[in-house]
């Protein structure tokens, strides 16, 4: 399936039931495979950050995780289906888990929210199979191996790894070769959500699209990372005028 190509970042122009399919072929085909939630901010990293263009480039899959992914492939005349949150993405993948006996690793977030994280996941889904947890507040070095060896050791099937981005996706790049994990995911800040530590928007503001509105507002320091999304839009903008659009 040829990818949307939004700024130089391409998409896989997929809703969110085929997203899921392919999830769980991943997990049983064999091979090792990572994917990407990408949403604007990531897309205007990547066009500084050539590493991580190229990470993104080589990913099994990339969804659009934002409104403003969904509204660029339009403006360009190559639609992706749907935003695909990472939250939900995972989450999908996580019920598919506790049915098929999926073994599931939560790599990330400040020491102890994993913990409370997958006490919650396992509260919810009572079949869910979560074989370990670590903080990601490890160091390169001895206390990376030491993470390293653990998650060789507990042998998931999943692994979710809530790191921030773009360090999330360089180290799965680097790592996950060695790891031979079936399927791996950069989830952001969802573990923080699943823990308890962060509140998602309410149902009615994600249904307009204002959640990235609700973060803001709840954590007025986003300003900063925001400040990528106005200048996305005028790339797409300028991109579309170039083409003559």
């Amino acid at each position: 399936m040829q990818r949307t190509r939004i700024l130089g970042s391409g998409f896989d122009p997929v809703t969110m039931t085929e997203a899921q399919a392919r999830l769980g072929s991943y997990v049983t085909d064999g091979e090792s495979h990572l994917v990407i939630t990408a949403n604007p901010e990531m897309v205007m990293k990547a066009r500084g950050d050539q590493l991580l263009a190229e990470i993104m480039e080589r990913a099994d899959l990339v969804v659009a995780d934002g409104i403003g992914v969904v509204w660029a492939s339009r403006m360009i005349g190559q639609a992706v289906p749907e935003r695909i949150p990472g939250i939900e993405l995972a989450e999908g993948l996580l019920q598919q888990a506790a049915k098929q006996g999926w073994r599931v690793f939560l790599l990330g977030s400040e020491e102890g929210v994993a913990e409370r994280a997958m006490q919650t996941l396992q509260d919810q889904l009572p079949d869910l199979e979560v074989v370990g947890t670590h903080h990601g507040f490890f160091k390169s070095g001895g206390e990376e191996d030491a993470v390293l060896a653990l998650i060789a050791e507990k042998k998931p099937d999943i692994l979710l790894v809530a790191l921030g981005v773009p360090r999330q996706e360089k180290w799965l790049a680097a790592h996950l070769g060695t790891l031979k994990v079936p399927l791996a995911i950069g989830v952001g800040g969802s573990i923080n959500v699943w823990a308890g530590v962060d509140k998602r928007a309410p149902l009615w503001i994600r249904r307009i699209n204002l959640e990235w509105l609700y973060r803001l507002i709840r954590q007025p320091w986003r300003i900063k990372r925001l400040m990528a999304l106005p200048v996305f839009v005028l790339a797409v903008m300028f991109s579309r005028f170039r083409q003559g659009r």
